[in-house]
């Protein structure tokens, strides 16, 4: 999850992420003559599609939604020239939300295979590996936080490349829209916008760069109030460079306002998808901005933040 930085990343600028716990698991086995995919958490049917490892075609018939989430499988698979296999993708994030579902994915995926062929990959590595695959699905518009995160776990903060930041959890309710987004059609949408009118969206980039190194010792300190300040900052200045949408908004100000979170903000790319409060502390704070967020039609759930990264289970294990 992005908590403070979106868009202005991709230009250079300083953002700040953390993984949370909602985990995804991939499991893979040998399937002689064929490739299949099941994703059956992934709120769309994957199970039984057969796909072209090298040029990732669907050889069975899929909608649109299934080939679209498959393409991020089959990234990792083409890759490596992996076949006659069965991928299992179970999925406690929803898809095209904003919450790094895509990278998980790319994460999980490529710790599975790394174990099953015996390719013994550091979590450096497919931590490297996973932001180039995703990048490249995204044809470029991609970067590294995602990626770093579901690999690496904790918190990172990304300036170029992603370094651990050593803070402590925090409590952070979600609110899901329903609407899924598309990264890469809003990152160029952005982008392109930067391009036209760098004299303004320069320096909203850099505003956000500087509410991305604040909030570390915010956060480290407990200074919620300040770190709330910060987010409803972030959430205007990603308004000004047009990711806001009128359902975000209403879900991020019902929980500033009846759900009396400290602040609130889009996170992802925008178009759709979440939105993140900070709630106040006590019993009743995560309920207050739950409640809030649901009564303005969204979907709300909990979170904790810098949670455990990528790690390699036993296959009785995964969920």
């Amino acid at each position: 999850m992005i908590l403070f930085g979106e868009h202005a990343v991709v230009s250079g600028a300083a953002a700040l992420g953390a993984a949370v716990d909602l985990r995804v698991g991939a499991r893979i086995e040998d399937l002689p003559g064929r490739l299949e995919i099941s994703a059956p958490d992934l709120r769309m049917d994957l199970k039984g599609i057969a796909l072209d490892p090298l040029t990732g075609e669907v050889l069975t018939k899929a909608g649109e939604e299934a080939a679209h989430a498959a393409r991020y499988i089959t990234a990792v698979l083409k890759e490596f020239g992996a076949r006659d296999l069965r991928v299992t993708v179970e999925s406690e994030i929803p898809p095209a939300s904003g919450l790094g579902s895509s990278a998980s994915v790319v994460v999980a995926t490529l710790g599975a295979l790394s174990r099953h062929l015996a390719l013994d990959m550091s979590t450096e590595e497919i931590a490297m590996e996973a932001f180039r695959i995703e990048r490249t699905v995204q044809e470029g518009l991609g970067s590294p936080t995602d990626t770093a995160l579901a690999a690496f776990g904790g918190y990172r903060l990304v300036e170029g490349s992603a370094r651990a930041v050593d803070l402590p959890e925090m409590k952070l309710v979600v609110g899901f829209t329903g609407l899924p987004h598309d990264t890469r059609a809003e990152v160029s949408k952005v982008q392109s916008f930067r391009a036209r009118r760098p004299e303004i969206v320069d320096p909203i980039f850099r505003a956000i760069g500087e509410i991305s190194r604040l909030a570390p010792e915010l956060i480290r300190e407990g200074r919620l109030e300040e770190l709330g300040e910060l987010m409803n900052t972030n959430h205007g200045l990603l308004e000004a460079v047009g990711v806001g949408t009128r359902e975000l908004s209403e879900l991020v100000y019902a929980s500033r306002g009846g759900g009396q979170a400290f602040g609130a903000k889009l996170t992802g790319a925008g178009g759709g998808g979440c939105m993140i409060a900070l709630p106040r502390p006590g019993p009743g704070g995560v309920l207050r901005a739950m409640t809030a967020i649901d009564q303005a039609r969204g979907e709300p759930f909990s979170v904790v933040t810098g949670c455990q990264g990528l790690r390699i289970e036993d296959p009785g294990e995964v969920r």
